[in-house]
């Protein structure tokens, strides 16, 4: 912004700001009457060399312009001269009949001498050529020669071939024949050309630089050539024929174009891409062997940086197209590689290996323009989903050939079950199997280092592991629901193999806690609570299965024993038929407890005792008036069978607990009817109030009348009701008694 003007009583302003400064007026004013002096004399110094140079400009101006006149006046008349030169030199006709006929015979008997020596020279040149093009990588003493006499060939073979346009046709063909052999030369000398840039960095390796700076110079040279050629021809199309015929440089228009420098650069590209298809080729079997064998690639960068690049001009910008070069045809293998849907070790393999990759470049201080676009795209990520597919489909072709397999040996049963060094029944080892292919693939995705594979890995470990133990309950249930319906159209065997099924089971928990017991340490806290409740899930889902398989054992038991339960509490059984019973289960624990893994087996024999309570308060809960004292004598004698039959299994200690609600219900039916109370309330502290069962109960007793027991039941009702008796917190087996409906107890009494 432009300073506002300052007036005069401004600038007088600035020296008279006080009284006293009146005094220095006369001072002031001497001052500025000599500053006023000094700039008029500057001023007129000044206009007076302006004039000056303006006067001597003027002069030269109008001296120039005399020039020009002077200058136009003279090429007018050379102008006029020159085109009739007839008029001014009476016999010009036969001088340029003359010059033209000496000129013809000049250019005649040279053209006649180079077409002789040209068949030496193009010999000389052969030898050499073939002497350097049997070295690849050097020394190439010949190659500057080899192009200076191949110029001068090319240039007198335009020439002549130019000149002969307006010659027969005889004589050109005669002369392109005999051009023959030099054209072979020169595509041979081309392909040299081509072959040394293909070797670059094995030229530089053997030490033999020089040959790339003569290579380059070469390139350089033709170049400069081809431009000119260009030029001329852009040139004749846009000037008038006769104009440019007046140039012999014209003859330039007869030249091939070479092209050396581009053709330099692409043999250079093209030599890159074939030796990472010749690696690739090498390993195309094994892509995990090409990526480790790559370590060729950083040392030619290295040597590229240290060797090459000094031998090209800096507009070749060399390095640059090697590092682009390389990795775009390190990004072609690669995606060759994930084309070939390769196995899950050669994706995680190749993902560290980019990772790597990049890693490497950036220590080599690669510039990252130079590695656009990234390998794969930037989508190596997704080699982790592809990953993570391909171990998916892997566990389900593993996991559904391996069902296939072993659901119909289970099913058909024809082999005979193999038992394992415990001396247990075992399947043809599908837990092993299994968790052999599991811990390869976990394995592999440990090596990852990452966490989320790991985990992703064992998620999908898992839901296989759940789909067969899935598929292993319902052909459980299946086989056993044909065995209770229809026995004759099954094969036998049944429960041998699930007792092998349950072993197999529990061995697969095994397994799994083992694996889960390995991995906890190996990831962090975030994928450690992912990986245990997957692991964990899997455990559990073994164990239910080799639940399902024991209580399947149990209901064999009990199916071949339903004849007899069916009449307990019934008259027959007062003739003593539980013995039956016990000797039935007594046989079969004998051969579950020599084939079925120890753990397990105490695990049936828990579930068993209480099975068979269940089976004999619910036919007591359903049983008629029972005979009194006869019936409590018999109930004795069942409970001591059982007690000496589980004893062997189970400690004294243990069996009394079992059996304890049988004495305590035994205690209620032997008690008299004015003290049944006492014993009804030893029971109900242990198993709750339980009325409908107790009424039911106490209605069988076949010595009290109905008003006995209305007498009975209104005491228990009240005291229950005055003590507000619950049900214990844990519940007890009489939680699982079925009781009858008032109607049957109706109909019973």
């Amino acid at each position: 912004m432009a300073a506002a003007p300052v007036s005069a009583a401004q600038a007088i302003g600035e020296y008279l700001q006080s009284p006293d400064d009146l005094v220095k007026v006369v001072a002031y004013k001497k001052k500025l009457e000599k500053e006023k002096a000094s700039i008029d004399a500057r001023l007129k110094s000044g206009v007076k060399e302006q004039l000056q140079a303006t006067r001597e400009g003027l002069r030269k101006l109008l001296s120039t312009r005399t020039n020009v006149q002077t200058i136009k006046d003279e090429m007018v008349v050379i102008d006029r001269e020159c085109s009739d030169p007839q008029t001014q030199v009476a016999t010009f006709d036969q001088i340029s009949r003359v010059s033209m006929v000496h000129r013809n015979f000049v250019q005649t008997e040279e053209m006649v001498n180079n077409l002789l020596e040209m068949e030496s020279k193009l010999s000389e040149i052969g030898y050499m050529l073939d002497d350097d093009s049997a070295y690849i990588t050097g020394p190439a003493p010949n190659l500057l020669v080899i192009h200076y006499y191949l110029k001068q060939l090319e240039a007198f073979r335009n020439q002549t071939m130019h000149q002969a346009k307006k010659a027969s046709s005889d004589a050109r063909v005669y002369l392109t024949r005999r051009f023959e052999r030099l054209h072979t030369v020169i595509e041979q000398f081309d392909q040299y050309i081509i072959d040394l840039a293909n070797n670059v960095l094995d030229i530089v390796r053997e030490g033999n630089g020089h040959v790339i700076v003569r290579l380059v110079k070469i390139a350089e040279m033709e170049g400069r050539e081809d431009e000119k050629a260009i030029a001329i021809r852009l040139v004749k199309k846009a000037a008038k024929l006769d104009a440019a015929s007046k140039f012999k440089s014209m003859l330039a228009n007869a030249r091939v174009i070479k092209h050396y420098r581009s053709k330099i650069t692409k043999a250079i590209a093209d030599s890159i891409k074939a030796k990472f298809e010749r690696a690739y080729k090498q390993d195309e079997n094994d892509p995990m062997a090409f990526l480790d064998n790559l370590q060729w690639m950083y040392a030619d960068i290295i040597r590229i940086q240290s060797d090459v690049v000094p031998c090209f001009p800096a507009e070749y910008d060399i390095y640059s197209l090697y590092i682009r070069e390389y990795h775009k045809a390190l990004n072609a293998q690669i995606n060759k590689i994930v084309a070939s849907e390769p196995g899950a070790n050669v994706l995680l393999a190749l993902f560290e290996w980019l990772k790597q990759y990049k890693k490497d470049m950036r220590e080599l201080e690669v510039p990252p323009d130079l590695l656009e676009p990234p390998l794969l795209d930037g989508k190596e990520q997704s080699l982790i989903e592809d990953y993570l597919q391909v171990i998916i489909k892997k566990l389900d072709e593993w996991s559904s050939n391996m069902m296939k397999t072993e659901l119909e040996e289970f099913i058909l049963r024809q082999d005979p079950l193999e038992v394992d060094a415990d001396g247990q029944y075992a399947t043809q080892g599908g837990a092993g199997i299994l968790f052999q292919m599991v811990n390869q693939q976990i394995d592999l995705a440990t090596e990852s280092g990452q966490g989320a594979i790991l985990a992703r890995v064992v998620a999908e470990s898992n839901r296989v592991m759940r789909g067969m133990q899935d598929q292993w309950v319902k052909t459980v249930e299946q086989e056993y629901k044909k065995q209770t319906e229809k026995p004759e159209e099954i094969a036998p065997g049944l429960v041998e193999y699930v007792i092998a099924l349950a072993n197999d089971m529990l061995k697969s928990a095994d397994y799994a806690e083992a694996l889960l017991a390995r991995l906890e340490s190996l990831v962090s806290e975030k994928y450690r609570v992912q990986i245990n409740e997957k692991l964990n899930d899997a455990i559990d889902g073994y164990l239910d299965v080799a639940k399902k398989c024991t209580q399947t054992l149990i209901d064999m038991i009990f199916n071949d024993l339903k004849p007899v339960t069916k009449t307990l509490f019934q008259p027959p059984w007062y003739d003593g038929i539980l013995a039956q019973m016990v000797e039935t289960i007594r046989d079969y624990m004998d051969d579950y407890k020599e084939f079925l893994n120890p753990s397990l087996f105490e695990l049936l024999v828990e579930d068993l005792i209480d099975a068979f309570l269940l089976v004999y308060l619910n036919a007591l809960a359903s049983s008629p008036k029972l005979k009194i004292p006869a019936a409590t004598e018999r109930i004795k004698d069942d409970v001591d069978d059982a007690f000496r039959l589980f004893l062997t299994y189970k400690s004294q200690k243990d069996m009394e607990e079992y059996f304890e609600v049988l004495d305590l219900i035994l205690g209620i039916l032997e008690a008299s009817k004015d003290i049944v109370f006492l014993s009804y309330w030893s029971f109900a502290k242990k198993h709750g109030p339980n009325l409908a069962f107790v009424e039911g109960l106490i209605k069988a007793r076949g010595d009290l009348d109905r008003s006995g027991v209305s007498e009975v039941m209104d005491t228990i009702k009240r005291k229950v009701k005055d003590e507000n008796l619950s049900d214990p917190p844990e519940p007890t087996i009489m939680k699982k008694v079925a009781i009858q409906n008032a109607f049957s107890r109706f109909l019973r009494t």
